[in-house]
Formats: structure tokens, C-alpha cells, sequence
């Protein structure tokens, strides 16, 4: 099996002074929280946003797992809708001490680069500050996190730092070079 260089890039806000906005994009773009967990839902975003930048560390999960992980105190999924249609989601994932990571975020194919992004993240990372208010027993949020690497979306970082978040790590990594595995064959742009 061949291997390639990965770069993985770990971004913070330590404080929600940080938070730059986004302006909103144009049409009926809305951003809601999915309060239901819904293994089926949570991995059809999955599956529909990291299909073609090979997000595959989930895709063996059972319904159990994904149940279970949507179920922890604290978690969070929010999702952009484009008149009606799903077009990208976030999902928040409080840890320990006040960290609130922003464990998965991205777009559908079809609407990336149409300034969806950054209203989702705006929108996202406003909520992981004021998580704690919204879920009794959580730490006060201190900082929020991500990460991204060379795999993602071609406007994934400059996304990112223009909201405000701040690089603090850089790691490479050889990782086996697995095929994109879409939701379906010929689903995304080539």
C-alpha cells in the first residue's frame, strides 16, 4: 500500500474576543441545532462531507457507537441548511477543563465556496463559548479547538484563520493513501 505525507494543523480561540465574524451569505442559509440524536442523520453528514477528503475514521462505527456519541453530555450538532437542503454541518465536543473542541466540520461538495462555511463557523464557535450555559455541570469554555489537514478542503484554513482561530501545532504524518470513499461512486466533482 502506498503512504503519503499528511499535514495536520491544530487551531485554537482562547478567549471569545477571538472570534472574528462572517458576513452572511446570500439566500435563505439557516443554522440549526439537530436535537435529536440521530445515528442515521450524523452519519449521513459524515458521510455526504468528508466522502471525497477520505473522512473515514467513523465509517465502521455500529449505530451503538455513533448513538453513544451523540448522547454525551454536552455534544452538539449543528447543521446549514441551504433552503431546505443539508449543506454542511459542526459538531461541538465539550472535554475536560473548559475545552470545547470542534471535533467535525465541512461542507457538501456542492456548496463549498459559496461563503456557507464561514457563517457555519461563526455561528459554531459562538455556541462552543456559551456552552457551558446551556448544559448545568459543564466548565466554563476556556478555549476552543480544531483541527485540519492537508486533506481537507481547499478553503478549509484560510476559513479558519479568518474567524480568528490561532495555529498551534503542525504535525506530519505518513498515512496509508486509501481512495476517497464518497457516499457513492461519481457523488462528488472529480
Amino acid at each position: 500500500m502506498n503512504h503519503i505525507a499528511v499535514t495536520t494543523w491544530s487551531l485554537e480561540q482562547t478567549s471569545p474576543a477571538d472570534l472574528l465574524p462572517a458576513a452572511a451569505p446570500e439566500g435563505d442559509v439557516r443554522i440549526v441545532r439537530s436535537e435529536v440524536p440521530s445515528p442515521e442523520f450524523s452519519r449521513f453528514l459524515y458521510t455526504a462531507v468528508g466522502g471525497d477528503i477520505r473522512w473515514t475514521d467513523r465509517l465502521g462505527w455500529t449505530y451503538a457507537q455513533w448513538q453513544e456519541h451523540l448522547q454525551r453530555p454536552g455534544s452538539e450538532t449543528w447543521v446549514a441548511y441551504d433552503r431546505g437542503t443539508p449543506a454542511g454541518f459542526a459538531e461541538l465536543t465539550p472535554g475536560d477543563d473548559g475545552v470545547v473542541e470542534i471535533e467535525y466540520f465541512g461542507l457538501i461538495p456542492a456548496f463549498r465556496g459559496r461563503r456557507i462555511g464561514g457563517h457555519l463557523l461563526c455561528q459554531a464557535t459562538a455556541r462552543a463559548w456559551d456552552l457551558a450555559d446551556r448544559w448545568p455541570g459543564l466548565a466554563e469554555t476556556k478555549r476552543v479547538w480544531l483541527h485540519t489537514c492537508s486533506q481537507d478542503g481547499e478553503f478549509a484554513m484560510d476559513n479558519y484563520l479568518r474567524r480568528g482561530f490561532r495555529l498551534f501545532d503542525t504535525k506530519v504524518e505518513e498515512e496509508p493513501e486509501v481512495p476517497a470513499p464518497g457516499p457513492w461512486p461519481g457523488a462528488f466533482p472529480a
